[in-house]
C-alpha cells in the first residue's frame, strides 16, 4: 500500500483486523499476568507476562509508542506471533501510560532512560534461564535502542533489539507532526491532554492542568511541561536528550535491527542519514510502509512483524 497515511492509521482503525486480533490473542491473552516491576528509585511499572504452556527457550519484552499501551494492536499483533513461536512474552507499559497514572508520583517524559534500563534488568532477573530480546515500537523503539547502547555500562544481559519506527530527531518528529496532516497533531494533544488529566486525578495534590488551554498545539505544551517539571533549561534540550542520531548509537554491541519506512510522516527518514551506525546496527528500510504500518493485506500480519520475527527467532 503506497499511502502512507492509511499505512499509518489503517492498523489501528480496521474493525475486521481488530476482531481477527481478538481472536488470534486468545490464548496470549489468557495467559497473560500483571507483574509490577521494581525499575529502580521507587519507580513501579507495569507489566504482562504470558508463559506458553510448552517450556520457553526465549524470552521477549515489547514496549510501545508514546500514547500507546500495552494492548495496543501493534503489541498484541507481534506478542501473540511469539507467544506462538515459544517465546515468553513480556508487554511493558510505559509510566502514565496504560491506565498506570497512579503508580509513580513523577510525570512521564521521553527522557526517562534508567527506569527503561530498570525494567529490562528485572524482566532479565525474572526469566535468567533464557536469552532476552527486546522490540520496541516508535517511542519504545527510541528508549530500547538508547537502553541497547548501554548494555555494556549497565551490564545488561540483551540478546539483540528490534526497533520499529523508532523517534530518530525529536526535534523533527515534532516538526512533522506540526506540519503534516492535521489528524495527527489532534491525535497526539487530545491523547496527551486526557492521560494528564487522569494523571491530576490520580494525584490531586500534585497536579494541576486546568491551565493547559493557554497552551494550545504540542509544542507549548511541550515547552511549558518540561519548564514545570523536568530540569531540561529548554525544550531543544530535552528534545535532544532522547535524540539517537549523531553519535549515541556509537557504543551499541547488542545486535540491532532497525526498521523504518522512506515514507514515514512522524519519523523523516532523512535523519537515518544521520546515524553513526556501527557494525551492530542492521538498517532494513523499506520504500513505503508509512509509520508503524507495513501492511501487506488489509487483514494480515504485518512485514515489519515477519521482519523483527526474522531477526528475534535466527
Amino acid at each position: 500500500m503506497a499511502n502512507a497515511h492509511l499505512q499509518s492509521m489503517l492498523p489501528n482503525g480496521l474493525p475486521l483486523r481488530g476482531l481477527r486480533l481478538r481472536r488470534q490473542t486468545a490464548a496470549l491473552r489468557a495467559a497473560s499476568r500483571e507483574v509490577v516491576l521494581d525499575c529502580g528509585d521507587g519507580v513501579r511499572l507495569l507489566a504482562l507476562h504470558a508463559s506458553p504452556q510448552r517450556a520457553a527457550r526465549r524470552a521477549a519484552l515489547l514496549l510501545h509508542g508514546w500514547e500507546g499501551n500495552v494492548d495496543s494492536r501493534y503489541m498484541l499483533s507481534l506478542a501473540r506471533q511469539l507467544f506462538d513461536r515459544g517465546f515468553d512474552v513480556v508487554r511493558l507499559n510505559l509510566r502514565d501510560h496504560g491506565g498506570t497514572h497512579h503508580l509513580n508520583q513523577g510525570l512521564f517524559h521521553s527522557c526517562l532512560l534508567p527506569e527503561i534500563v530498570g525494567a529490562v534488568r528485572r524482566v532479565r532477573a525474572m526469566l535468567p534461564d533464557m536469552p532476552l530480546h527486546l522490540a520496541g515500537f516508535s517511542l519504545g523503539g527510541n528508549f530500547l535502542l538508547r537502553a541497547a547502547a548501554r548494555a555494556r555500562e549497565e551490564n545488561l544481559d540483551v540478546a539483540q533489539v528490534v526497533a520499529i519506527s523508532p523517534v530518530l530527531d525529536p526535534t523533527a518528529t515534532l516538526h512533522a507532526i506540526e506540519d503534516g496532516l492535521p489528524l495527527y497533531h489532534r491525535y497526539f494533544v487530545r491523547k496527551w491532554t486526557a492521560s494528564l488529566r487522569a494523571k491530576a486525578a490520580a494525584w490531586p495534590r500534585t497536579y494541576d492542568f486546568s491551565d493547559l488551554h493557554r497552551f494550545p498545539g504540542l509544542r507549548r505544551m511541550t515547552a511549558e511541561l518540561v519548564r514545570r517539571f523536568t530540569s531540561f533549561p529548554s525544550l531543544e534540550a530535552y528534545l535532544d536528550g532522547y535524540a539517537i542520531t549523531g553519535n549515541r548509537l556509537a557504543n551499541l554491541c547488542v545486535p540491532a535491527t532497525l526498521i523504518a519506512a522512506l515514507d514515514d510522516p512522524i519519523v523523516p527518514a532523512v535523519d537515518l542519514a544521520r546515524i553513526e551506525a556501527g557494525p551492530a546496527l542492521r538498517l532494513r528500510v523499506t520504500r513505503h510502509g508509512g509509520h508503524v504500518g507495513f501492511l501487506e493485506t488489509l487483514n494480515g500480519d504485518t512485514w515489519a512483524e515477519r521482519a523483527t520475527l526474522e531477526a528475534l527467532c535466527a
